[in-house]
């Protein structure tokens, strides 16, 4: 007999007036129903309700807004904006939903899935200067935009499965 174990869910309701910087390094599921200005950094969902009011810039993989936000908001999955949801500021999303009645004051730029050295950083939990040694070297796929670096997820991904990431 063969039992199935639920991941344990991580949950953060809150219903209060915030201010500060917020960062999750795991996945959560973070649902604002009140006051919020500052930072927000989060991995997983991430529910703005309809009474919340956040003057904050948002990074979170999928968001879905149902309140007031006043700020950019980067969704790395998917930026879903509800009828009641009121947008200040540009989005960055990289799939998005607009459901008639909401608004939105800002500019839009869909994301083409790249990352910059901080970003793959993070992505791969290695430090800068090993990203900048494997492009230096040619060992990891790269591509110049100016002065900054830009890596391509899905090649990213392909790189790391290839087993190349090894030394």
């Amino acid at each position: 007999m063969a039992f199935k174990k639920k991941a344990e869910e991580k949950i953060l309701d809150v219903d209060a007036a915030m201010q500060g910087n917020l960062s999750f390094k795991d996945s959560v599921n973070l649902r604002i129903n009140g006051k919020f200005e500052g930072t927000l950094d989060t991995k997983g969902n991430l529910t703005v309700g309809q009474a919340a009011i956040i003057m904050a810039d948002i990074v979170g993989d999928n968001i879905i807004v149902g309140g007031r936000v006043k700020g950019k908001i980067v969704a790395k999955e998917r930026l879903t904006l509800l009828p009641s949801a009121i947008v200040e500021g540009n989005i960055y999303p990289a799939k998005l939903n607009i459901a008639e009645g909401a608004i939105l004051e800002g500019v839009c730029f869909m994301l083409r899935d790249y990352l910059n050295v901080e970003e793959l950083t993070r992505y791969l939990e290695v430090n800068a200067d090993t990203v900048m040694e494997w492009v230096n070297s040619g060992r990891i796929p790269a591509q110049k935009e100016g002065s900054d670096w830009k890596f391509e997820r899905k090649a990213i991904d392909s790189w790391v499965a290839s087993g190349k990431i090894s030394k």
